[in-house]
């Protein structure tokens, strides 16, 4: 039995680590659910203006952490241009440019358009990791007194907006 051990020991490891490879982004917990936004002063993009966490309440709001170097972003860019557009939704979507360089997003929402109704700048990232992200892009929910109430890994995509988002958007407006 001794020198099976090796072998039932790598079949675990292997197969936990298989598993988790085909494991929906979606199921990784966020502790900040439910809790107030992270506190936050960051310079708008490509200005020397700052914006508090204070600064965005009041209403319903998402916050779209993305990049330039970001594939995902791209992928998500033109669904998050078309909800900016659409009157009926009003949804401020407060994007955090993360450990970028500015011009370079300037350039690249000059190119694209921009969905933003603010644009923030996190060159370090600090104000990323306090919100807990893994990686660009993620987007967090945020109800009229800050509290974080949906946290989406990976770019957003239509389906995930009308199946997920959109309900709990109309729900907090209420």
């Amino acid at each position: 039995m001794k020198r099976y051990l090796p072998i039932i020991l790598f079949l675990v490891l292997f197969i936990s680590l298989l598993k988790s490879l085909f494991q929906d982004e979606m199921d990784i917990p966020s502790p900040l659910i439910g809790k107030n936004m992270p506190n936050f002063s960051l310079t708008r993009l490509g200005e020397n203006t700052t914006v508090t966490d204070q600064d965005i309440l009041g209403e319903v709001a998402l916050i779209n952490v993305w990049a330039t170097w970001c594939v995902g972003c791209k992928e998500e860019h033109q669904l998050l241009l078309s909800l900016a557009e659409e009157p009926s939704i009003n949804l401020p979507i407060i994007g955090i440019n993360w450990k970028d360089q500015d011009q370079l997003a300037i350039q690249w929402l000059d190119e694209l358009g921009n969905p933003y109704q603010e644009i923030l700048s996190d060159p370090i990232g600090n104000t990323a990791i306090d919100f807990g992200v893994y990686g660009a892009p993620e987007s967090f929910l945020i109800d009229r007194d800050g509290i974080i109430r949906y946290k989406h890994i990976g770019p957003l995509t239509l389906p995930i907006w009308t199946n997920e988002i959109k309900p709990l958007i109309e729900e907090l407006k209420q």
